[in-house]
């Protein structure tokens, strides 16, 4: 369990996310003071042990007293992916992230260095890489601009790095596939597996690189302990093809996966654009994380997901 030398007072966005909800939990467990942000009147008293203020991204209003004590600033605000991709839809993808990294911005500097913020941890994503079947990818890798979500995650990482200019420490965790009990990929998928229907898409080949909630909340909270400053890859140290994926959802779950992989061209014609949260493979080294002394809690897919779906 880590320590903390002093009563640290986090912010945090996306408080009521997948993520954000058990990051509260456990910090509230730690001792910490916790302040959160929402788009929702109803929803700045909801969270018990934390203190709720509003903010209005889309047109650039935010409660700035919400900064007001604050240490650390956890950004996990950003619109699902795993909705269906229209063009209207894509702006709302992007503009959810880079629109209230920027409000936090103009927040911070409508006081005019009148804070006590030091550090800021941002969520971001392993979609920053390019798909690539073969090789693992590390933090020093070059990325670029070449499909929507390398896109929309080096643009909000770009937006991120105005935070240098108030002296602000600055964490990205390029966060992978989140196995948790009440969403992300495990939620959409145990359906299907449970009643034996789950199936992998394209070759099955491509690179899963998954981390359990408790890991994603433990690398968040080690990263303010350590005050650790750049990239990391927030993914498990054995990322598994698709297939074993669905293998080991399948066992978890007590079913026979005997579905083989559901074509790429079919995978295309339903998901369209979508279809690369699929397709797309991503073999993701943990390896830096690692060596600022993060013990994992769960490095074992079989064991991660037993325990998800206990």
């Amino acid at each position: 369990m880590l320590i903390f030398e002093k009563k640290m007072k986090l912010l945090i966005t996306g408080a009521t996310g997948l993520v954000g909800r058990q990051l509260v939990k456990k910090a509230i467990s730690q001792g910490m003071m916790i302040h959160y942000l929402t788009t929702q009147a109803s929803k700045i008293q909801s969270i018990e042990g934390a203190k709720g203020f509003h903010w209005n991204p889309s047109r650039m209003i935010i409660d700035i007293d919400c900064f007001l004590g604050v240490d650390v600033i956890i950004h996990l605000a950003g619109a699902s992916i795993s909705k269906r991709w229209t063009d209207r839809y894509k702006k709302i993808i992007l503009s959810s992230r880079i629109d209230t990294t920027r409000l936090l911005i103009n927040g911070l500097n409508l006081l005019k260095g009148n804070h006590c913020v030091e550090q800021i941890v941002s969520a971001s994503a392993i979609g920053i890489y390019p798909s690539d079947f073969k090789n693992f990818v590390f933090e020093t890798f070059d990325v670029s601009k070449d499909s929507f979500m390398q896109n929309v995650v080096m643009n909000w990482e770009e937006e991120v790095d105005v935070f240098q200019t108030m002296n602000i420490k600055i964490t990205k965790l390029r966060i992978g596939l989140v196995l948790a009990r009440n969403g992300g990929v495990v939620a959409t998928l145990k359906i299907p597996t449970f009643f034996c229907l789950g199936a992998a898409f394209g070759s099955g080949n491509q690179g899963q690189s998954w981390i359990h909630m408790s890991d994603v909340v433990g690398i968040i909270l080690f990263c303010i302990k350590k005050q650790l400053i750049g990239n990391f890859n927030t993914v498990a140290p054995n990322p598994v093809s698709q297939s074993i994926f669905i293998s080991a959802l399948a066992k978890a779950l007590k079913r026979p996966h005997i579905f083989p992989p559901i074509p790429k061209y079919f995978t295309k014609m339903i998901l369209g654009d979508m279809s690369s949260l699929v397709l797309d493979s991503h073999w993701v080294s943990s390896k830096k994380i690692l060596g600022k002394g993060y013990k994992f809690q769960f490095d074992k897919i079989n064991d991660a997901l037993k325990e998800v779906l206990k």
